[in-house]
């Protein structure tokens, strides 16, 4: 599945734009990766995350959970 279907998908799910699901996503994204709860563990987890800058964007963060989920089944 597409990033475009992923965010089309939950934009319908949530009756809001693709652009408010990335806002809200990027927005997320933001605090978890700024503001982590035990530093230890979110920036061990955070490291695995492959990106550009210091937070990931949801493409980014989309690509790398998708991978994820590939490899472990």
């Amino acid at each position: 599945m597409s990033n475009r279907k992923i965010y089309r998908k939950l934009a319908k799910e949530s009756k809001i734009s693709m652009c408010e699901v990335k806002q809200s996503m990027q927005s997320a994204l933001d605090y978890a990766f700024r503001n982590p709860n035990n530093p230890s563990i979110i920036n061990s987890y955070q490291n695995q995350v492959p990106r550009k800058d210091e937070v990931p964007t949801p493409d980014e963060f989309i690509k790398y959970a998708v991978q994820k989920l590939r490899n472990e089944t």
